[in-house]
């Protein structure tokens, strides 16, 4: 069994996970429990193994989008950094190497818009997955009439896919939204930071990047 794999059959990690997600939950936040780190570690590893990465990369990939959101256990402020040192110490106690330790640290402690930065492969992977996760069944609140604007753009999400161009030059997340449910417009007041992020993340791995919602490219 791979580390990824280890990882995910780690019942104090999954409690991490859990626990996490449910603080978020209370803060009416969107899904961020085992649906979304795994959608975001199958999405990085993908993106590497496309570009042509290691199988080594590719799983340090799969790990740092699996544990990449463990820090909302002790807050949602900071919580790369925070989730940095508890995967630190996980990974410390799996025996993994240092070098190795490093490079997962590093990309989920980079992985925030706030303060995060695509420093290497592994972590402009992690951003591009975890960024271009949105999806109407990562909203939790069952009462429309009380949608803020991140339920309603997520909800308004109804086909979502993140892809490479056969030429490896460009990775495109293309979107489909009931502008009926939410605009464009509101897409970008809360995405306009994140979307910036994806480009930078895909000039590290050498791509262009480029959003296209409803067949317009917008970006």
């Amino acid at each position: 069994m791979d580390l990824y794999q280890k990882l995910k059959h780690d019942e104090n990690i999954r409690t991490y996970i859990t626990c996490a997600d449910e603080s978020l939950r209370a803060l009416g936040y969107t899904e961020h429990s085992f649906a979304h780190v795994t959608r975001v570690a199958e999405t990085a590893s993908s993106l590497l193994t496309t570009l042509g990465y290691d199988a080594h990369t590719v799983e340090l990939a799969s790990v740092a989008g699996y544990l990449h959101d463990i820090g909302n256990l002790v807050n949602r402020v900071d919580h790369s950094q925070s989730g940095a040192v508890m995967a630190f110490r996980i990974l410390s106690e799996y025996g993994l190497q240092a070098s190795d330790i490093a490079t997962i640290v590093t990309a989920i402690g980079n992985h925030d818009e706030g303060t995060g930065v695509p420093v290497s492969a592994v972590s402009a992977a992690l951003i591009l997955a975890d960024k271009s996760d949105v999806r109407r069944s990562r909203v939790r609140n069952d009462d429309f009439a009380t949608f803020d604007i991140h339920d309603r753009v997520n909800y308004s999400v109804t086909e979502s896919a993140l892809g490479i161009s056969e030429d490896l030059s460009e990775v495109r997340l293309t979107l489909s939204i009931d502008t009926a449910i939410s605009p464009v417009m509101d897409y970008f007041e809360i995405f306009l930071g994140r979307m910036t992020m994806c480009r930078k993340a895909a000039e590290k791995l050498g791509l262009q990047f480029h959003l296209t919602i409803n067949g317009q490219q917008l970006f």
